[in-house]
């Protein structure tokens, strides 16, 4: 089965709104460093805002300091974007939905589950809230499923009938752009997705190299 390409589905999807009012984007994010090349492309053709909804980060420091980056780096280039938070609660949401998943690598189905769970928040909440359009910036990473994504998104458009902007964002050095804007302002960038089972992954991934 051949993968779709789905910057080249998001830059028809631009192609048809351009010179004209631009319509209203709910964007999921999970951390500023993430969203960063993003915002800067799509502020172009959406009026955007920011909808952080993360009960996969399991820590509760580790969540405000990611939340109270996003909204600074916000203030800090003057998007006036609104920031809509939605609720922390790890222990209802998160853990719940991947109950019996605990033993399953990075990138398996504990992850499509999480993907599913934040990205049906932000359709039923842009939905609730009358946006055009809604998405994930999780496709920027090299390391999130952007094929999961997409199809996730294309099943909760159908289900709520909201419209889904599709993305690879990775695409077209976006990634790196989002490095070099991290760096620029100085952003926490993180080195796990959030998880406790992340971040015990990514620190049996630094241990092992430890003498390397």
């Amino acid at each position: 089965m051949n993968k779709i390409n789905y910057d080249k589905e998001m830059e028809n999807i631009i192609s048809q709104i351009k010179d004209k009012e631009k319509p209203s984007l709910l964007i999921h994010s999970c951390c500023a460093p993430c969203s960063g090349a993003i915002l800067e492309y799509l502020r172009n053709f959406f009026n955007i805002s920011i909808y952080f909804y993360n009960p996969n980060i399991t820590f509760e420091e580790e969540y405000v300091k990611r939340l109270e980056e996003q909204k600074s780096y916000d203030k800090e280039l003057n998007y006036n974007m609104e920031i809509i938070e939605g609720i922390y609660n790890p222990k209802d949401d998160f853990f719940k939905v991947v109950q019996g998943l605990e033993k399953e690598p990075e990138g398996g189905k504990r992850c499509y589950k999480c993907y599913y769970l934040r990205m049906e928040a932000c359709a039923k909440k842009s939905k609730e809230l009358g946006f055009d359009y809604f998405t994930t910036v999780l496709s920027i990473s090299p390391l999130k499923n952007a094929q999961w994504i997409n199809e996730i998104g294309r099943e909760l458009s159908e289900k709520y009938n909201i419209k889904f902007l599709y993305g690879d964002f990775k695409k077209k050095s976006r990634y790196l752009r989002s490095v070099e804007l991290s760096k620029e302002h100085n952003l926490y960038r993180q080195d796990y997705c959030g998880c406790v089972f992340s971040k015990v992954e990514r620190e049996k991934i630094k241990e092992s190299r430890i003498g390397e």
